[in-house]
């Protein structure tokens, strides 16, 4: 098991060659590389200059840091043709950064529009039929997660979708501060593991608050409150322990899978190489030098130290 740290908190204050650096003086060996305006940009084309290609590496090798995966987020589910053919394109491109980087996973999201949950279906498994050749010939793993404010945001649905390809380069990304939209509130993590199986190869550790308790958060005018009654969703990626998350629960769960060290197929080599739990805290940048690092030894001593 890689533990990386999804560095977009650190990528709106600071220069590439920093963030490598913070990265490795917290104690991380690994990178998450979320959405950048220099590298993947949300939506847009991948950009990456070889300027910027070439400070990353260097970083790199000055800090011993690795790339474990790049997050990617384009509308490949539409709605319109248009944006999903632009997706495709971008999707191709990345595809090839991460080979030419040596980064064997990427992490993403449907990215679709709540609204038009047919048409961004479909849109979707049209884009997946096109890019899964290229992914499989290429020997990646692209771990699929649903989100608040997709077209799908159900745990059990998108693992089946995911499940449904029958791949090893496919996997499932269970991101802990998403949990109440995946299960309606429930908040029953370890359900949600369980089913996802052996298609979990990723999980995002960060704590948020129960969006369909009462007051947990506050908006107005106040009927904007109610869940379902206004185009809105929130959540937040706070240190664990300060939500509502059942973080015991999560630890027992990867526990018992075997997350950390488990192999997928036997029958064949495991895409992408090892499952990842990836430190997923944005917000308080003020925070981070405190508890990213605190969040490095929770997972080590929960999950990399500990006997199942």
């Amino acid at each position: 098991m890689k533990i990386a740290f999804d560095v977009d908190v650190l990528a709106k204050q600071m220069s590439i060659s920093d963030m490598v650096r913070k990265v490795a003086d917290w104690g991380y060996k690994y990178i998450e590389q979320s959405p950048h305006p220099r590298i993947n940009p949300f939506y847009k084309h991948p950009l990456f200059s070889p300027e910027c290609e070439s400070e990353y590496r260097k970083a790199l090798k000055e800090t011993g840091v690795e790339i474990s995966s790049f997050i990617v987020v384009y509308r490949w589910s539409g709605p319109t043709e248009q944006q999903r053919q632009f997706a495709v394109e971008n999707w191709k491109r990345m595809i090839q950064i991460a080979v030419d980087m040596n980064v064997q996973v990427i992490n993403t999201e449907l990215s679709g529009d709540p609204n038009q949950q047919e048409i961004c279906n479909g849109m979707w498994f049209r884009s997946m039929e096109e890019l899964l050749p290229i992914i499989e010939r290429e020997g990646l793993r692209v771990e699929i997660q649903s989100h608040p404010y997709d077209f799908c945001e159900s745990n059990d649905e998108t693992c089946d979708m995911v499940k449904s390809f029958r791949s090893r380069h496919l996997g499932y990304v269970y991101s802990a501060p998403h949990g109440f939209f995946y299960d309606n509130g429930a908040g029953d993590v370890k359900s949600m593991i369980k089913y996802a199986g052996d298609e979990l190869t990723h999980v995002l550790f960060a704590d948020t608050f129960n969006q369909t308790m009462d007051c947990r958060y506050i908006v107005n005018p106040p009927w904007m409150n109610a869940r379902g009654k206004a185009d809105i969703t929130v959540h937040q990626h706070l240190m664990m322990g300060e939500g509502d998350v059942d973080f015991p629960g999560i630890f027992e769960a990867l526990r018992q899978t075997g997350f950390a060290t488990r192999q997928l197929k036997a029958d064949a080599p495991k895409a992408g190489g090892d499952n990842i739990a990836c430190v997923s805290m944005f917000g308080f940048p003020e925070k981070m030098d405190v508890q990213a690092p605190a969040a490095l030894e929770m997972i080590k001593r929960e999950l990399a130290e500990a006997k199942s």
